[in-house]
């Protein structure tokens, strides 16, 4: 295999990961997503290693070009997809914390005894 075709294979080899990676955010998947992310950035730190000492003809940059293209689309997606999730997650945190604070205010009210006498004067 040539060089060119090592680096092209490694660009191919990215955008099945970052399929992948798009895939686990569709359904919700976010631990499988992070695994695969930690993958593909190890695949992405190889991959500049092996292209850093070659050069690719025009028909192999636009190929390159191409796949690159493809790979930025499905992260923008998986990106977006996370966003809505930490949104989720910030309005569950929110509600959570609303809660265990009316539960310590009205739980410490509803705690203590109501002497006999109040509003009877």
């Amino acid at each position: 295999m040539t060089a060119a075709n090592e680096v092209l294979a490694g660009y191919e080899k990215l955008l099945q990961r970052s399929a992948r990676m798009l895939d686990w955010a569709r359904q919700g998947e976010w631990a499988h997503l992070v695994q695969e992310e930690s993958v593909y950035v190890v695949a992405v730190e190889d991959l500049k290693r092996l292209e850093a000492g070659y050069t690719l003809d025009r028909a192999d940059m636009q190929r390159k070009a191409d796949l690159l293209e493809r790979i930025l689309e499905q992260d923008a997606e998986v990106r977006q997809r996370l966003e809505t999730r930490r949104d989720e997650l910030s309005g569950l945190i929110g509600d959570t914390r609303r809660r265990r604070d009316m539960s310590r205010a009205y739980g410490s009210v509803a705690g203590k005894p109501t002497p006999i006498d109040q509003g009877h004067r």
